[in-house]
């Protein structure tokens, strides 16, 4: 026999060393492809409805207060997406400024006496029609381009800065 011939693996070698494999295979941790739907979330400037880019977004499922920002994209121009995880019925979503230590006032609120109050609205709304919150922070006066049509999958909302006198109520 020369050095330079190698010898084959007798079949039942080569099935242990299959069988080895796949159970290290399946010890693996699995991962499970997201079957949730997308949200595109845009935040307007109560007062000139004028987009606004927040330091972060903080999304809540289903009327709990975990943060669900596994999945937040922010691009350059402030619009968000996220997805939701298959199941979630309700959302709601509030932005944040000056590096994420303050929370804007979401004007679906801005009559109420809790303005930190949240809203939800139903992930199929959004999904099959878009949601546009109310502004009612300016008694409705201004109001998102009207020429910016909304598309399923899309939730705007209307946001203000805490103001000195919203810090004296507190």
């Amino acid at each position: 026999m020369t050095p330079s011939r190698l010898r084959p693996l007798p079949i039942s070698a080569l099935a242990l060393c299959s069988a080895a494999v796949f159970s290290c295979l399946a010890a693996l941790p699995r991962v499970h492809a997201q079957t949730g739907a997308t949200i595109t979330i845009r935040m307007f400037d109560a007062r000139t409805a004028h987009p606004i880019m927040p330091s972060n977004l903080l999304i809540r499922l289903d009327h709990n207060d975990d943060i669900h920002s596994e999945t937040l994209h922010i691009d350059d121009q402030g619009m968000g997406t996220v997805t939701v995880p298959a199941g979630a019925k309700f959302f709601s979503v509030q932005g944040t400024y000056d590096n994420g230590m303050e929370i804007y006032i979401n004007c679906d609120s801005g009559m109420e006496k809790n303005l930190a109050a949240l809203h939800w609205y139903p992930v199929a709304q959004i999904l099959s029609t878009g949601v546009i919150a109310p502004n009612e922070c300016y008694k409705g006066k201004y109001e998102r381009d009207p020429r910016v049509p909304l598309k399923p999958g899309e939730f705007d909302f209307f946001v203000r800065k805490t103001s000195v006198k919203d810090q004296l109520m507190d």
